[in-house]
């Protein structure tokens, strides 16, 4: 059994930070551990200009503690009055490293997303001409659709055919939940990739669900049955390059959390390390926890590996952490995996 183990310092391809007191309080806690960090820009308002990132950045700059290393990398929200060219103009000059699709209404702060995919073909094409990647919320709004079939649903719907006439478009799954997902990515070709949430390789919908409703474990895409669970880690622990992690750390305060209309999203910024190291174990998979955190998603991005190292030792005692961080817009509950944890960053 392994006692500690050196990684190049990871990155996390999904992440929100939020805006105001909440990116003070918890961007500490991803600039600890991680490196980079792709950052979503469902704002109210959202980011939908280069402008706008720009500014987005340098107030998550600002908002960094003192001697952090940490890069944000920006995206715009897509919507159907999307500038094409502001677009491609924001990706050449590095303000933007991806566009994000969220269909309308589809999860926090989506009202201002994609009702009509037509209006947005020219973005998109433009995108695929200039190699900028594609950020995709991959679930459809019908209410005719169960929550549970959402994800599989938008595959045959809306990405493949996006896809289809939009060759050369790079796209990300972000958070994927299900095995069609997974088998979706496996078999298309190049341009294809996925990631995969720390959350959702350890709870299934029962977590939510069972003996009492769990507003902490609730998200979105919500977690599924327990077969798609499995194929999620078996797709994470792989060494397949077209899958790499995607935090989807999602910070709400309690009181939006636990309301009679709870906000989606789990905050993991603070322990992912901890689970995927334990995950990762578990699966017998514990060399190729590097790739997953810190290889793949850079070599889709075009971008080099970290230089920069972390090193996880295994502790005797279970890792002790706070049940909630402190904000200025109020505490956050961090994700409790249900299990302790033993693997801790050596600071």
């Amino acid at each position: 059994m392994s006692e500690s183990l050196t990684i190049r310092r990871p990155d996390d391809w999904h992440l929100h930070l939020r805006d105001g007191a909440m990116l003070e309080g918890v961007l500490p806690e991803s600039a600890r551990h991680f490196a980079r960090a792709i950052i979503m820009p469902n704002l109210v308002p959202p980011v939908v200009t280069g402008a706008q990132a720009r500014a987005y950045r340098d107030r998550i700059r600002a908002a960094l503690p003192q001697g952090a290393d940490f890069t944000p990398l920006m995206t715009l929200y897509l919507t159907e009055e999307t500038d094409p060219a502001d677009v491609v103009a924001s990706h050449r000059d590095g303000t933007i490293h991806a566009v994000k699709l969220y269909p309308a209404g589809a999860t926090t702060n989506s009202a201002s997303g994609v009702r009509d995919f037509d209006r947005v073909r020219p973005t998109l094409e433009a995108m695929a001409e200039a190699g900028v990647p594609l950020c995709v919320h991959g679930e459809v709004t019908d209410p005719e659709i169960d929550i549970f079939d959402r994800e599989a649903v938008f595959i045959d719907r809306v990405l493949d055919p996006i896809r289809r006439a939009t060759p050369g478009l790079r796209v990300v799954m972000e958070h994927v939940t299900t095995s069609q997902a997974v088998d979706y990515v496996r078999t298309a070709k190049d341009g294809l990739a996925a990631t995969i949430t720390t959350h959702h390789l350890v709870i299934n919908r029962n977590h939510i669900l069972a003996g009492g409703i769990r507003p902490h474990y609730y998200c979105l895409p919500v977690a599924k049955r327990e077969t798609h669970r499995r194929a999620l880690r078996a797709a994470a622990t792989s060494g397949d390059a077209r899958f790499f992690l995607g935090t989807d750390s999602a910070p709400h305060p309690d009181a939006d959390k636990e309301s009679a209309c709870g906000c989606a999203g789990c905050f993991t910024a603070t322990n992912t390390l901890s689970i995927l190291a334990h995950v990762f174990e578990e699966e017998g998979a514990l060399e190729r926890l590097e790739a997953f955190t810190s290889l793949h998603g850079a070599a889709f991005y075009a971008m080099a590996p970290n230089a920069a190292r972390i090193t996880l030792r295994r502790r005797t005692a279970p890792l002790s952490l706070p049940a909630r961080i402190a904000t200025g817009a109020g505490p956050v509950t961090l994700f409790d995996p249900g299990f302790p944890l033993y693997w801790e960053v050596a600071e």
